[in-house]
């Protein structure tokens, strides 16, 4: 199976939005390699990085669910080249 790396860029407005932002991503968390979180209190916002090794298809269906959450805000940065995982 072909995946790729990537960073989704999460910036939070709203911080009810956080609970389930957090268990989007704990479904998801067989993929994530890593998270940084830094809250950026000056201006009331939250702003998450999250690195995925993931198909492309789960990587968008991911960011996609983020960044329809209310005050949610994503993009995501892909690798140029997609990668194979032991299983093949």
């Amino acid at each position: 199976m072909e995946t790729r790396v990537a960073i989704i860029g999460i910036i939070v407005e709203e911080i009810d939005s956080v609970s389930k932002l957090n268990s989007i991503l704990h479904d998801y968390g067989t993929y994530i390699i890593g998270r940084m979180g830094i809250p950026y209190r000056e201006k009331k916002i939250n702003i998450i990085s999250v690195v995925v090794d993931a198909p492309n298809d789960i990587i968008s269906t991911l960011s996609g669910k983020l960044g329809r959450l209310p005050g949610v805000s994503t993009k995501t940065v892909y690798s140029k080249y997609p990668t194979k995982t032991n299983e093949e």
